[in-house]
């Protein structure tokens, strides 16, 4: 039995993973709004009530699917380095990476610019009454989850915080109490000034002017020219087959692409037993290293890249990856750094319009600075870029690095019946392998999809050996198999934020019902009417 049943509903989910972020964007839609309202309205809400997880100085990237139009856009509001940043600067420095908590990995927030886009282009209610949720909740507090209190006391027990973050986060020396009240009125002073005067006041008025001062007052790379020039995109989609779907994702620079790859290589797979086999996790992890292989060689900037993307996606190339795969032993494989946390929800509404959404600091609470006055935490994406010159993921001026968040779609002639993602860096597209097998391969109900043991390859933490971290509740059989066939495993606490917090929607062709999940290992909802 599922841990928590499916949410069924016929007018509108919303599924996120914290619940006064659902109940959110189910008062959007309640009102009148569309998928689109309630996104922004639940992301919003998140960035007060998660601060653990995403930030109004982080970056965000949506799949709005249409229902009017019927069409499929993706938006990328993914900000950039600053003019500052250049190879050069951080070798003359001693500088063999981009610091992880530092001003140095701070690139131009996106946010508040992507919900501006997203509001005009697609939403019915309006950015400001969007907002208004989580204007409340920063104005007049929120109750402390115990999820909250444990990851802002791990954060604040480290010696790298910045003494702006730990004076909102920290308030009085002390780690707010699980069962406690929070307030974050400087937060809510600048979502105000979004809501009364758009994405301007971020990127043209005193949130910028405070922000540029913040980083050059620190040592930050970014200038205030910088954060005036940006502007999020819309971009196409990129598709692979699937068991008779069509999986969608966004372009590079996420690395929606190697999440397509991994899913083209496995549908030329035969999936036997179940899902938590040994013989299925084998074939998933083996997928995924070859996946990640094309991501670590090719993937960046798109502006960069010698490829095109879609070149990943050829049938014939995913049949000549697919033909390395070594059914009876693992190959050999360096594997990609896990850290980094996120939220992703979506929403569907009673009228066909779907979105599935994702947003993050990186790392945590990012580089753990807050904006002085207005409570805008800064992520640290920039650290993901690396220091080699012609690498299509190197730092440079202007360039966006390389993202881990890939919120997902997949399509059933012509219309959208999944929605899913999941927080988790680098463990992200192996999530989704996993779930898509779930929902399309073995059948399960959504929330039973979500709930199954899961795995992760890579690494815990830069710098730790790779290994295959597996969820306790794996059978011992599998376990004592996986390790026969060559994998190094690494068992982890069941229910283990460290393989993701997932949500996702499934919608029915027929009848047009919506049966939402969230992921039992956040403090999420999923919330219908």
């Amino acid at each position: 039995m599922p841990y928590r049943p499916a949410t069924l509903a016929r007018h509108g989910v919303v599924c996120a993973p914290h619940y006064l972020a659902s109940q959110a964007g189910l008062s959007l839609l309640q009102a009148g709004g569309n998928a689109v309202d309630a996104a922004i309205a639940a992301n919003a809400v998140l960035n007060v009530v998660y601060p653990i997880l995403c930030g109004l100085g982080g970056d965000l990237f949506m799949l709005i699917y249409d229902a009017a139009s019927g069409e499929l856009t993706g938006l990328d509001a993914c900000g950039a380095a600053g003019s500052l940043a250049t190879v050069a600067w951080f070798q003359e420095r001693g500088y063999t990476a981009v610091p992880q908590r530092s001003p140095l990995a701070v690139t131009v927030p996106g946010v508040a610019d992507g919900w501006q886009m997203a509001s005009d282009r697609y939403g019915r209610r309006g950015l400001a009454r969007c907002l208004q949720p989580a204007i409340d909740y920063a104005e007049q507090g929120f109750g402390v989850t115990p999820y909250l209190h444990r990851s802002l006391a791990r954060t604040a027990a480290q010696d790298w915080p910045h003494a702006s973050w730990r004076a909102v986060y920290e308030p009085g020396g002390r780690v707010p109490a699980a069962g406690s009240v929070l307030r974050v009125p400087e937060l809510g002073r600048s979502l105000r000034l979004i809501a009364e005067q758009g994405r301007d006041a971020f990127y043209q008025g005193e949130i910028g002017d405070a922000l540029a001062g913040f980083m050059q007052e620190i040592g930050g790379l970014i200038t205030r020219d910088d954060i005036a020039a940006h502007h999020g995109r819309w971009v196409q989609p990129l598709g692979v087959a699937y068991r008779g779907h069509t999986i969608y994702e966004l372009p590079p620079p996420t690395q929606g692409v190697t999440a397509l790859e991994a899913l083209g290589i496995q549908d030329g797979l035969t999936l036997r037993g179940a899902l938590t086999d040994a013989e299925t996790v084998h074939l998933l992890v083996e997928t995924k290293k070859l996946a990640f292989a094309d991501r670590a060689r090719y993937l960046g900037d798109p502006a960069a890249m010698a490829i095109d993307p879609a070149e990943l996606l050829r049938p014939e190339y995913l049949a000549e990856r697919r033909a390395l795969i070594n059914p009876a032993r693992a190959r050999p494989a360096e594997a990609g750094a896990l850290s980094g946390d996120t939220i992703y929800l979506c929403a569907a509404d009673g009228e066909g319009g779907v979105v599935s959404l994702i947003q993050s600091n990186y790392m945590g609470v990012g580089a753990g600075l807050v904006v002085p006055g207005y409570g805008v935490e800064l992520h640290n994406r920039g650290c993901y870029f690396n220091l080699e010159p012609g690498h299509p993921n190197c730092i440079a001026p202007g360039k966006r690095p390389l993202h881990t968040l890939i919120p997902s779609m997949a399509f059933k002639d012509g219309r959208p019946v999944i929605a899913l993602g999941t927080q988790g860096g680098d463990g992200q597209p192996q999530i989704q392998q996993q779930l898509y097998a779930a929902l399309l391969d073995f059948g399960l109900d959504v929330q039973e999809a979500i709930e199954q043991p899961r795995w992760v390859h890579g690494r815990g933490q830069p710098g730790d050996p790779p290994g295959l971290q597996i969820e306790n509740r794996f059978p011992p059989e599998t376990v004592a198999r996986l390790r026969a066939l060559g994998h190094d495993v690494v068992l982890i606490d069941g229910w283990s934020p460290a393989v993701g917090q997932a949500q996702a929607i499934v919608i029915d062709p027929e009848t047009g019902l919506l049966a939402g999940a969230a992921d039992p290992r956040a403090d999420g909802s999923a919330a219908g009417w």
